[in-house]
């Protein structure tokens, strides 16, 4: 059982990647690892991981285009702490920190960078169904969320200093912002079935993301995905999961009076729709896990012209643990 809890994370994934240079999209994933259903009562999960993505490749529609810039890295830490408070309710704290957003100019002269934490996302989640019968154990668990900005969305880059005028800053695009400076809530469904003699799980998760405006009067596309998984035990310790993954990003909005070029916004050139396939290994050993996944994009639609998914990896490692033996009752 230990090595499906590490793959939900990343199948909630809300780090919407390919709102391109003109356009939104920074915000903090949720990457990498397993809040899932629930835990036992009592019982602990500490979870931390890295993540890395990279790209270069536009998209207009789902055509590859020129590029508007030469390449756009991330590289992220995600900490998360869960706890069983009964055996039907679980509630997740998570966040993160960007250790580098860079954007680099197609010419390579300029690239614009920044680092810090993201977002506080509190997660608690709730089993509705819980049943073993025949060596084969079905559960449905219900979550609602809420996503706090911890960082800025203001970060600004330095282009001009004078003795006479000063400095002069120019806000970062949102692709370099370590978070969509709104308060997010977050909608999650998980269906799980173990057939426990084959050593075989399948399971299904939903989340959709309902942004909120931020105190720039931007409203950030609503994200909505569908993760579809299969997991198996191979050998004695080790996991092979994987996953196709469905993911709709809605359209960038703006507050009235607000004029969404000033923040270097083409609301043309945001939404998507993508399908991924992320494969995953496991290892399980005394309660934990370590883990290694990677991204790969099957198909994108992306409105406008954007910057495309294109690589990403997460490593990572679960330690899960009970904070005091529970009571049997006889």
């Amino acid at each position: 059982m230990r090595i499906l809890f590490v793959v939900f994370f990343s199948s909630l994934s809300y780090f919407i990647y390919a709102q391109g240079c003109c356009s939104g999209g920074a915000g903090s994933p949720i990457a990498g690892c397993a809040a899932t259903g629930v835990l036992q009562e009592n019982q602990m999960e500490i979870s931390v991981n890295f993540q890395s993505n990279q790209s270069n490749t536009f998209y207009s529609e789902s055509n590859i285009t020129d590029p508007l810039f030469n390449n756009l890295t991330n590289d992220y830490l995600f900490f998360r702490s869960d706890y069983g408070i009964s055996k039907k309710l679980t509630l997740s704290l998570a966040t993160g920190y960007y250790l580098n957003k860079s954007l680099i100019e197609t010419d390579n002269s300029d690239t614009i960078s920044s680092k810090g934490l993201g977002d506080l996302i509190i997660f608690p989640r709730y089993s509705v169904y819980n049943k073993i019968s025949n060596f084969k154990r079905t559960e449905i668990a219900l979550g609602l969320g809420l996503k706090m900005p911890l960082g800025t969305h203001k970060d600004s880059t330095l282009v001009y200093s004078d003795e006479w005028i000063g400095d002069i800053y120019s806000l970062n695009p949102p692709t370099v912002q370590t978070t969509n400076g709104s308060n997010d809530f977050m909608f999650y469904s998980f269906f799980f079935q173990e057939y426990q003699k084959r050593k075989l799980r399948l399971f299904m998760t939903t989340l959709y993301v309902d942004k909120g405006f931020n105190s720039l009067g931007i409203k950030y596309g609503d994200y909505a995905s569908l993760g579809l998984f299969a997991s198996k035990t191979i050998l004695r310790n080790w996991g092979l999961t994987t996953q196709i993954k469905l993911e709709r990003v809605g359209r960038i909005q703006s507050a009235k009076n607000v004029d969404l070029i000033v923040y270097n916004i083409d609301p043309n050139s945001t939404g998507s729709k993508k399908v991924f396939f992320t494969p995953q290994l496991s290892y399980s050993q005394n309660g934990i896990t370590v883990f290694a996944t990677s991204e790969i994009p099957l198909y994108q639609y992306l409105n406008g012209t954007q910057v495309g998914s294109q690589n990403q990896f997460t490593v990572g490692m679960n330690y899960r643990f009970l904070i005091k033996k529970n009571k049997i009752i006889q």
